[in-house]
């Protein structure tokens, strides 16, 4: 699917750190003693949680199967070292399809799987999520993106 068929929710520094803190809220009463974060996108949410639980054991599983917009082959490039748990939080910013959280099930079948945001494919997947996203929506997340001038609107009217 073409990123530019697809619709755009953009996603501001602020909102992401006020969803993460939102999803720490929810997490506060489990007991959890390390993180896994998928790498890449989980690893900003996996920071933040582990701040507001005070989580000081955090790893990464590295998981490759996008090219900026497009979804290919999933490979696990680097697996964790931490043990899987009842009390592990696996963290991820988005689930999409479900693939990769369908690899991440079978690494780690006893954790607590978290995103930020689900789209309806992969939401079966995940323990908990913040945020409901269409399908065919592309989330523009804020390291993704720079600030730039905008112009005004009458100016892009007059050309």
């Amino acid at each position: 699917m073409s990123l530019s068929k697809n619709k755009q929710f953009y996603v501001s520094w602020e909102a992401f750190h006020r969803a993460t803190k939102e999803l720490a809220h929810q997490l506060i009463d489990g007991g959890y003693t390390g993180i896994i974060a998928v790498s890449r996108g989980g690893l900003v949410p996996a920071a933040i949680l582990a701040r507001e639980l005070n989580i000081r054991l955090v790893d990464s599983v590295c998981v490759a199967s996008y090219d900026h917009n497009k979804q290919g082959k999933l490979q696990v490039l680097k697996q964790a070292s931490i043990e899987d748990s009842e009390k592990l939080l696996v963290v991820d910013d988005l689930v999409d399809t479900g693939e990769t959280a369908k690899v991440l099930r079978e690494l780690f079948p006893k954790a607590y799987f978290v995103t930020v945001y689900a789209k309806p494919k992969g939401k079966p997947l995940v323990d908990k999520y913040i945020t409901d996203i269409e399908q065919d929506t592309w989330i523009q997340l804020p390291w993704d993106m720079e600030l730039a001038y905008s112009q005004p609107l009458v100016e892009k009217a007059s050309h």
